[in-house]
């Protein structure tokens, strides 16, 4: 009679611990299923979602082959744009030292011109007043040097 009664109470003891243990997985059931009809009810936006995040993948995976094809073609052409600029620059430069040469040799005709121009204008004394052409061409030349000097 007392293993009876020990064992009625050991079958007691483990009945309450079985639904003490039951009634946590009840409400995680009830709440995994109430969160698994949400996702049901979701699921076609969610598939349409997937659909669409699928075709911009596809489209941006077709356009990199494009975007370098465009890229490259690109990139030809500003090569070709700043070949054609060194050449041109190349050009200048030396357009440049030869305006400098010649700004260089135009200042000493001017300066032996007016050497020249200040031995006969002592000679002849103030009796020609009005300038004559060789003065408007040493002052046509001072005013071309002064401009090439200023484009430096």
């Amino acid at each position: 009679m007392e293993g009876q009664k020990k064992m009625a109470n050991l079958e007691l003891i483990i009945n309450i611990t079985i639904i003490c243990l039951l009634v946590p997985v009840i409400i995680f059931s009830y709440n995994l299923n109430k969160n698994l009809q949400t996702l049901r009810q979701k699921q076609d936006s969610l598939s349409a979602l997937v659909s669409a995040l699928n075709d911009a993948t596809f489209k941006a995976e077709n356009s990199i082959p494009k975007l370098k094809s465009v890229t490259e073609h690109s990139s030809e052409g500003l090569k070709e744009v700043v070949e054609s600029a060194k050449a041109l620059k190349d050009d200048l430069l030396f357009i440049n030292e030869r305006a400098d040469s010649l700004a260089d040799r135009l200042e000493n005709v001017i300066s032996v011109s007016r050497g020249v121009n200040s031995s006969t204008d002592k000679t002849s004394n103030t009796e020609n007043t009005t300038p004559s052409p060789k003065d408007d061409r040493a002052l046509a030349e001072m005013e071309l040097l002064k401009a090439l000097r200023s484009i430096k």
